[in-house]
């Protein structure tokens, strides 16, 4: 199956491991979207992992929105690595809503200063 080819996939051993760090760096460096999928919870293999990253993405949406970030820019979604069809549609519909949003307003903030 193929996701949009704009989307660049990094693999980590739980969503719980996406570090706030990364995605606020991600955000700096001009991405337009960052979409963090995760097990169903209550099926984490590290128990509790997807369900501080849903506590992560809550205050990270919510620092985003105060930045002047659209916070739908950041998604969190649980499914399954047997579920692609359902990923799938998941990263097109993301893919969708961040090219309504446009670019990033980080993104044009760096081009005029770079100007």
């Amino acid at each position: 199956m193929q996701y949009p080819s704009n989307m660049r996939v990094i693999r980590v051993t739980c969503s719980g491991s996406v570090s706030p760090h990364h995605v606020l760096k991600a955000f700096e460096q001009g991405v337009d979207g960052v979409f963090i999928g995760g097990c169903h919870k209550g099926e984490c293999n590290y128990l509790y992992g997807n369900y501080s990253t849903e506590k992560r993405v809550a205050v990270l949406s919510q620092m985003l929105d105060f930045c002047g970030v659209e916070k739908e820019r950041l998604r969190a979604r649980w499914v399954s690595s047997a579920e692609a069809p359902e990923f799938i549609d998941e990263v097109r519909e993301f893919v969708d809503v961040l090219k309504t949003l446009g670019p990033s307003p980080l993104k044009t903030e760096q081009a005029k200063m770079s100007a």
